[in-house]
């Protein structure tokens, strides 16, 4: 497909909703966001604690996957202070931004303007291209698919991680990502804080040596190598689906989560409906689709329903690279 698609946002298919109803759900809260932090955080320092008052014994292990798991969670709070939607203020939207940031090994500039374009083009395979959707626009091995989720498997293939990208920029490398996303005064910014982030993951390794312990690297540099039980949410947001389709219904999945995998994920479960209507707050994610869901294709009802049409797609995708996922969509009455 070398055809460069029309990315005007009002050619994009968006569902029929009521204007009032629409600017009441777009309304933002300082409460839900600091509900969410504050029990994600206590979650987080509580398994750092434990971790490091059992160091030494085997409960250290199960403590310190735990921390990971949590640690590596920030995801979807960097997505939603991204968005400034998480957060009423403004400022503190960009103050949990910046350390999501750090914690995900995403330089804050960089994918600010990377996530810009990743709305506007979602799931373009030409320029502009869509950096975000990058792992299912090179029609993956199956097997490089399933390593992704191998904790650790990062660190054999550096090369390729987010870790490197941060230190290419941090050395004033000029990455493809950073030449189409960000504009060329905006690049200062992402060098600086590329190498804030290098200078704090030296910092942790040269103490651990310093006090001949682990734990400061442990707890800073490494976690979110083994707490990857995120990315099996993140990467159904659009493999296997078309694309350069103007149509999220088609190109974009929802699925349904229990409520520990919703909270950890905040709601991100309801992606098409944040991708038409990204204004919306996740917390009111679930409310926007009740209004619009008989507009839109029947949302995977687990994370075992979203992989069994996946993991098959990835298989025949890598063979032929033009099949993809038809998303069923009837309007249906109200449910």
């Amino acid at each position: 497909m070398n055809k460069k698609i029309n990315t005007i946002s009002d050619e994009w298919f968006k569902a029929t909703i009521d204007k009032n109803q629409l600017k009441k759900l777009s309304k933002r809260s300082d409460w839900p966001g600091f509900r969410h932090i504050i029990i994600y955080f206590s979650s987080l320092f509580i398994s750092a604690y434990l971790t490091y008052y059992t160091w030494g014994s085997w409960w250290s292990v199960f403590w310190l996957w735990i921390y990971g798991i949590i640690f590596y969670a920030s995801n979807p709070i960097w997505h939603e202070t991204g968005h400034r939607t998480a957060f009423k203020s403004r400022f503190i939207n960009d103050f949990f931004y910046q350390i999501s940031s750090f914690m995900t090994d995403f330089e804050p500039t960089r994918w600010r303007w990377s996530h810009t374009m990743h709305h506007s083009y979602t799931s373009s395979t030409v320029n502009p291209h869509d950096y975000e959707a990058a792992l299912f626009h090179t029609y993956p091995k199956p097997l490089t698919f399933f390593l992704s989720f191998v904790p650790f498997i990062e660190l054999f293939r550096i090369h390729k991680s987010l870790k490197f990208e941060i230190l290419q920029h941090a050395f004033g490398i000029i990455t493809p990502v950073m030449r189409d996303c960000i504009p060329e005064n905006y690049r200062w910014k992402c060098r600086m804080i590329s190498r804030i982030h290098v200078g704090i993951w030296l910092a942790s390794i040269i103490l651990s040596f310093v006090i001949l312990n682990p734990l400061p690297a442990l707890l800073i540099f490494f976690p979110r190598y083994w707490g990857n039980i995120v990315e099996l949410f993140n990467q159904t947001q659009h493999i296997g689906l078309p694309e350069n389709i103007k149509d999220h219904r088609y190109t974009t999945r929802s699925i349904r989560l229990n409520p520990i995998f919703s909270f950890l994920y905040w709601k991100m479960e309801y992606h098409v409906e944040h991708h038409m209507f990204p204004i919306v707050p996740s917390y009111n994610l679930p409310k926007l689709h009740e209004l619009i869901k008989n507009q839109l294709p029947k949302p995977n009802l687990s994370l075992y329903n979203a992989y069994r049409e996946i993991i098959p797609a990835i298989i025949k995708q890598h063979k032929d690279n033009n099949y993809f996922i038809k998303k069923q969509i009837s309007i249906r009455a109200h449910e």
